[in-house]
């Protein structure tokens, strides 16, 4: 069941609001608005890159019925502090999850993982991707950030990168509150 479906099937809608990340895709958002309700943004971990458990309780107002965390690049949600808030504030937490989820525990992983530790070993100028403790960081993406001058520089060391022949992209564009349709949702 998708994340329009379960927010629907309880009983989310017209008159709700549910938080969401601002830096994602943008399905989450969207399958909030297709429910009815509200989408509200709250900020991200800078590490993680998912949904922080602080901005999101800052974000609850009584008309608040749900959040959607969007796990990113492989990096788990933030799931206990999240449900944390949801018990204490009486929230629904529905985990988004696009592209057909999370991959299975596999091989695959684990290669992942052992690349992931050799670039991050040796990557330098750049922040790399952060591992909570006692978590499985799936690597879906290996994401840098390139500290500077914001865009101009992120293009051009990707531009630099594929000068190179590595393939790479931005996974992330615009951050979802930034789009011109979800503009009316900011305040």
């Amino acid at each position: 069941m998708g994340t329009l479906e379960m927010l629907r099937s309880a009983g989310v809608g017209p008159g709700d609001e549910v938080i969401v990340p601002s830096y994602a895709t943008r399905g989450a958002a969207e399958a909030v608005r297709g429910a009815g309700a509200v989408p509200v943004f709250a900020d991200i971990d800078a590490g993680t890159y998912c949904l922080d458990a602080t901005a999101v309780a800052d974000a609850v107002t009584p008309r608040t019925a749900a959040v959607v965390p969007v796990p990113l690049f492989g990096h788990p949600v933030d799931a206990a502090g999240l449900r944390g808030v949801g018990e204490r504030r009486s929230l629904l937490v529905i985990e988004h999850v696009e592209d057909g989820g999370a991959p299975a525990e596999d091989e695959g992983a684990v290669a992942r993982r052992r690349n992931a530790a050799y670039l991050t070993a040796r990557l330098r100028g750049l922040v790399t991707p952060v591992v909570t403790a006692g978590v499985a960081h799936a690597y879906r993406e290996y994401v840098v950030r390139v500290p500077g001058n914001g865009r101009p520089d992120r293009d051009a060391f990707a531009r630099t990168l594929r000068a190179r022949g590595v393939r790479c992209r931005v996974p992330v564009q615009t951050p979802v509150h930034r789009m011109p349709a979800f503009a009316r949702d900011v305040w």
